[in-house]
This record gives C-alpha cells, sequence and structure tokens, in this order.
C-alpha cells in the first residue's frame, strides 16, 4: 500500500539529506522508510519525525522504495510533502 502512496505522491522528496531538511522547514505530511536501511542512516528521521508528529510509516525494501521513486537506486527513505 504505501508504495503506491509512494508511486502517486507528486510531491515528494528523495532520500535523507533532503528528507531531514523537509522536516526542518515543516513540510512534510508522511514519511516512508525501509525497514531494511542501516539503522544509523534512519535513526535521525525517525525522531524528527515524531519530534514533528509526522506519520511514519515502514516498508520492506529499500529498493522497491526507490523502483517507486522511479530511481534505479534504492532509497532509505522518502517524504511526502504537504
Amino acid at each position: 500500500m504505501s508504495y503506491e502512496k509512494v508511486v502517486q505522491a507528486t510531491n515528494k522528496v528523495v532520500g535523507t539529506k533532503q528528507t531531514l531538511k523537509a522536516l526542518e522547514d515543516e513540510q512534510v505530511e508522511e514519511i516512508i522508510v525501509a525497514a531494511d536501511a542501516d539503522p544509523k542512516v534512519i535513526q535521525k528521521i525517525i525522531i524528527q519525525a515524531e519530534k514533528h508528529s509526522v506519520l511514519l510509516t515502514k516498508v520492506d525494501s529499500m529498493k522497491k522504495l526507490g523502483k517507486a521513486c522511479g530511481i534505479e537506486v534504492s532509497a532509505a527513505t522518502v517524504a511526502i510533502k504537504k
């Protein structure tokens, strides 16, 4: 289900740095995080999502998440913007 949401989203940012920036700017409606991502990479995202009360959804695969974003590489996080 979340992969479909990512595919259909027209206003999204891909990657941890871009997601953190969007969170800081309070532009994020929901964050999708790949469960197989390195915990060190996604830990700050999870903490910031909780701090800003942003919905956080986990999916199983970085590879599938990247594909849902329309990129040829894996993605640890995607932020769906407001």
